[in-house]
């Protein structure tokens, strides 16, 4: 038994073409790919921004050192402070009594592209507070 089926008269035959997404999965990777761009970029700040700070606080703690040991505090804590990192740091230090505090401070520009506009520059700072030895 054979069955046949009847179109209507003025029907046209369509062929649905499964799996034609070309145009949809380009459409869908340039909306996203913005979004994954400025992810990434606020990935590599943060990690710029970390950095610096474990670098400022580095540069604290070895002008602490330095000044705890030496009769001229602010040159020594200066000196050692600067050359601990490669950064454009202010060095300050305040003898207080048998301690001295050494306080370390880098603004960073905030320069990784399209981020650095939204966040502007930021503030790293650091202080360490050490007894002074006997020289």
């Amino acid at each position: 038994m054979s069955v046949h089926l009847h179109r209507p008269a003025g029907s046209r035959h369509r062929r649905v073409r499964q799996g034609d997404d070309s145009g949809q999965a380009t459409v869908e990777f340039a909306l996203t790919l913005p979004v994954l761009l400025i992810v990434v970029l606020g990935l590599v700040q943060v990690g710029v921004a970390v950095r610096n700070e474990l670098a400022v606080e580095l540069a604290a703690r070895e002008g602490a050192r330095a000044a705890s040991v030496t009769s001229n505090a602010a040159r020594s804590a200066s000196a050692a402070a600067t050359s601990a990192v490669s950064l454009p740091i202010v060095v300050s230090t305040s003898p207080q009594g048998s301690v001295v505090t050494v306080t370390v401070t880098y603004v960073d520009p905030t320069n990784v592209p399209i981020i650095g506009r939204f966040l502007g520059p930021t503030t790293h700072t650091a202080s360490v507070t050490m007894a002074l030895e006997p020289p």
